[in-house]
């Protein structure tokens, strides 16, 4: 029952996040202060795992390195929607998976193309999310306040919640 729950928590958080393509990646430095830098997150559907192209010679590297703890938060303003996910994360070499992950506008950044000895993956297990998912567009904002101010449930129109998705919980 809880791997369904957690396939279903899965295919919710992937909906959520489907069409932001930048995240803020936030890592621990050394010193233990937050660092967060806007990342384009691969284009592969959310399955409990994300990924980011990187360089070889970010800090990120050494960050995820010394402390692999790290969180990907995703904002939609437009559609009134936000992701906050937390993982573990490692930095991944493989050529297989570069391939996979390739795509033409990668090349801004990695010039030498899915051969620059530059190019770096970062694969996040997502461990837990929070979510906000309220009512999207200006009519759906001005109706929920509306509502807002003439119920008792603030909330009817959006949906927040937490869910933990390592496997075999």
């Amino acid at each position: 029952m809880a791997e369904l729950d957690r396939q279903q928590h899965i295919k919710q958080l992937a909906e959520l996040i489907r069409d932001v393509d930048i995240a803020m990646f936030t890592t621990v430095g050394a010193d233990g202060r937050l660092f967060s830098r806007p990342l384009g997150t691969q284009e592969v559907e959310f399955d409990g795992d994300l990924w980011f192209a990187t360089g070889a010679d970010s800090p990120k590297i050494a960050e995820i390195t010394a402390n692999p703890r790290v969180n990907v938060a995703y904002a939609s303003p437009s559609g009134n929607t936000y992701v906050s996910v937390s993982g573990t994360a490692r930095v991944v070499h493989d050529r297989a998976k570069i391939d996979e992950l390739w795509s033409p506008a990668m090349k801004i950044f990695f010039p030498g193309g899915k051969d620059d000895p530059n190019l770096r993956l970062i694969h996040v297990s997502a461990e837990s999310a929070e979510y906000w998912d309220g009512p999207g567009g200006l009519l759906g904002k001005a109706l929920y306040f509306v509502l807002s101010a003439v119920t008792d449930d603030p909330g009817a129109m959006s949906d927040t919640g937490t869910v933990d998705l390592k496997p075999g919980v």
